[in-house]
């Protein structure tokens, strides 16, 4: 091999006949991961040493895309991700059902039958999560407005709901999805440019209130009590601004969560029970949010 003088020395391996072992040591170093670029080495990137980087960047491409679209507010839906619409929870107590009779000493089957009895009575809030998505959907200055943006976790149930709702009166959506150890597909009415996948939950969470002007809860299990209580705490020692929280449906909060025996109990300050507020149903919960920042002097539109 000769070196053609038209190119630069850095663009040929030092040549053979210089020393014949040239060309073996320079594959060992290009072949060693030190050599490959920083964004191309998996095991660099995945470190601990540069986690922080991992925290920036997966904060960033959201909040990039968001600003992107003109997104100011938010209107945050939690909710359970097994609260099914009436159709798909009535199929699921026939399945069930048909179960049963074959098997009806089968205290499981027995107990899964309980569960979809109740299930279908808590479809309601399926149905009422996707009235107040189009509540949402419909407000400002029409459905092409983003100032003020339906937001939910990405999943199934109360969040496919809420973002179905605003999805059936054409506005914008936004769903943060969170990348699970067993597979989780978002629901399909979110916006695609704006169905986001997080690593970390605590990125997600900040996407969730930074610029949340409400909070809406729905029924919901662990996931939704850790988004609930953790909003609620924020608020209540002033590290986040104060905003409208309401729960939707008191005959089940009332049963989830007894606020007035943590009161009794001193472990909460009585004052603590005016951050949030109950609602029997979407329209009651939209119109709370309205009153609220009219009372403040600042109209949410």
């Amino acid at each position: 091999m000769k070196r053609d003088d038209t190119t630069l020395p850095w663009e040929h391996p030092k040549l053979k006949d210089e020393d014949p072992k040239a060309l073996e040591l320079i594959e060992k170093i290009v072949n060693n991961p030190s050599y490959k670029l920083a964004e191309e080495d998996e095991d660099f990137i995945y470190s601990d040493d540069t986690r922080a980087v991992r925290l920036e960047l997966d904060y960033l491409k959201a909040d990039m895309k968001m600003r992107e679209y003109g997104i100011e507010h938010t209107i945050v839906v939690f909710g359970s991700a097994r609260i099914v619409e009436r159709k798909t929870a009535l199929k699921r107590l026939s399945d069930i059902q048909k179960m049963v009779e074959k098997k009806p000493e089968d205290r499981e089957l027995l107990r899964e039958l309980y569960v979809a009895e109740r299930m279908v009575g808590k479809s309601i809030y399926y149905e009422d999560a996707r009235r107040f998505g189009q509540l949402v959907g419909k407000s400002g200055k029409g459905v092409d407005d983003c100032k003020v943006t339906l937001m939910t976790g990405g999943g199934p149930g109360i969040m496919e709901a809420a973002n179905r709702g605003a999805y059936d009166v054409g506005a914008k959506t936004i769903g943060l999805n969170i990348k699970l150890p067993h597979e989780q597909y978002p629901n399909p009415y979110i916006t695609p440019d704006l169905c986001f996948q997080f690593h970390y939950f605590a990125i997600r969470k900040m996407h969730f209130l930074q610029r949340a002007k409400a909070l809406v809860v729905y029924p919901g299990g662990f996931g939704t009590f850790d988004e609930l209580f953790e909003t609620l705490t924020l608020i209540q020692t002033g590290k986040s601004d104060n905003i409208p929280v309401v729960l939707v449906g008191k005959s089940y909060w009332d049963k989830a969560i007894d606020f007035d025996f943590l009161k009794d109990e001193g472990v909460i300050a009585p004052s603590d029970t005016d951050i949030f507020k109950f609602a029997d149903n979407a329209a009651e919960a939209w119109e709370h949010i309205l009153s609220w920042y009219k009372q403040k002097g600042s109209p949410l539109f």
